[in-house]
C-alpha cells in the first residue's frame, strides 16, 4: 500500500540520533518527510549505557538527505523547554511549520544497582514523561498555525500498558511514564481534534536498540530472571526491530490513519495478549 499525507510534511522525530529514533526519521523521509533530527547526543549520569553522540546524529542526517529529503539537526535535551522551543523555532524558519511528530525519546536505566534511587526516578520522568510533553508544547503552535492538520506519535511501551518492571525506581519511573503518555495523548487528541490534529501512542515490547540490548540490561535480567520471563511476547519472537515498529509509526502519520485518535496501539509480538 502506498501511503499518503506524509510527502511534503515536516517531521520533527526526537531521540533521532540511533536506535527506533533513526529508524522512524529515515522511513519517514523515504516516505516524502523532511525530518527535524533531535537528540541530547550526551551523556545521562544516572544511565549506565552510552547514548548517542554527535557522530550518530550526523550519520541519521547523512540516511534522511539520502533518501533525497532535508535533515534539520538539533542538539537539544528535550528536558529544557526554553531550547526546545528555540530550536524547532529554528527548524521551521529553515523547513516550515511541523506536521508530524515523533515523541521518541526515552532513557530505561534498568540495572540491578541504583546508587541513587529518587536521581533516576526524576531523570525518567523527566526525560520519558516531561521531554514528549515539552515536544508537543515546542511543536504543536507551527502545526496549529498552519492549518492542514497533523498527527502526534508517542512512542511508549508495553510497560504503558502492564506494569512489569517493579523492583527498582528506573522501573516504577518507567511504567509511570509510558503509561502517562497514554493520558496525554488522549488529551491532546481531544484538545486538538478541531484542528484535525491526531495523537496516538504506540507501544512496543522489546526493540533491537542500545537502550534493550547492553550491559546493565543483562545484569538486571540475570539478577531477576523472573522479569526476564515476564517480558516474553507470545509469538515466537524474542525482540523486534527497529523498522517494525517504523511501519506502525508510520502508518499512523499517514492519510491511511486519518481517523484514528487516541488510540493505544500495541506493536508487541502478542505480548499483551498473553495469558
Amino acid at each position: 500500500m502506498t501511503l499518503t499525507g506524509i510527502e511534503g510534511r515536516v517531521a520533527l522525530v526526537t531521540g533521532a540520533a540511533r536506535g527506533q529514533g533513526r529508524a522512524h526519521a529515515v522511513r519517514l523521509a523515504r516516505e516524502g518527510a523532511d525530518v527535524v533530527a533531535v537528540d541530547i547526543c550526551a551523556q545521562i549520569d544516572t544511565v549506565p549505557y552510552a547514548l548517542a553522540t554527535r557522530e550518530d546524529l550526523e550519520e541519521t542526517v547523512r540516511l534522511v538527505e539520502a533518501e533525497g529529503r532535508r535533515a534539520h539537526p538539533l542538539v537539544v535535551d528535550v528536558r529544557e523547554l526554553a531550547d526546545l522551543e528555540a530550536g524547532v523555532a529554528a527548524a521551521v524558519a529553515a523547513l516550515g511549520p511541523i506536521g508530524i511528530v515523533v515523541a521518541n525519546a526515552g532513557i530505561a536505566p534498568l540495572d540491578e544497582t541504583e546508587p541513587d534511587p529518587a536521581a533516576v526516578w526524576r531523570d525518567v520522568i523527566d526525560v520519558n514523561l516531561t521531554g514528549v510533553w515539552n515536544t508537543c508544547r515546542a511543536a504543536l503552535p507551527s502545526m496549529v498555525e498552519a492549518g492542514v492538520g497533523g498527527s502526534v506519535v508517542m512512542i511508549s511501551s508495553t510497560a504503558g500498558l502492564r506494569g512489569n518492571q517493579g523492583g527498582l525506581a528506573a522501573g516504577d519511573a518507567y511504567v509511570a511514564a509510558k503509561h502517562a503518555l497514554v493520558g496525554l495523548a488522549r488529551n491532546i487528541a481531544n484538545h486538538h481534534a478541531p484542528d484535525l490534529i491526531r495523537a496516538n501512542t504506540v507501544h512496543p515490547t522489546g526493540v533491537a536498540t542500545p537502550m534493550v540490548q547492553n550491559e546493565a540490561i543483562a545484569r538486571r535480567h540475570a539478577a531477576f530472571p523472573e522479569h526476564a520471563q515476564a517480558i516474553t511476547n507470545l509469538m515466537p519472537v524474542q525482540i523486534l526491530q527497529p523498522d517494525d515498529i517504523s511501519d506502525a509509526v508510520v502508518w499512523l502519520c499517514s492519510d491511511q490513519a486519518r481517523y484514528l485518535t487516541g488510540v493505544a496501539l500495541p506493536v508487541d509480538a502478542g505480548y499483551q495478549a498473553k495469558a
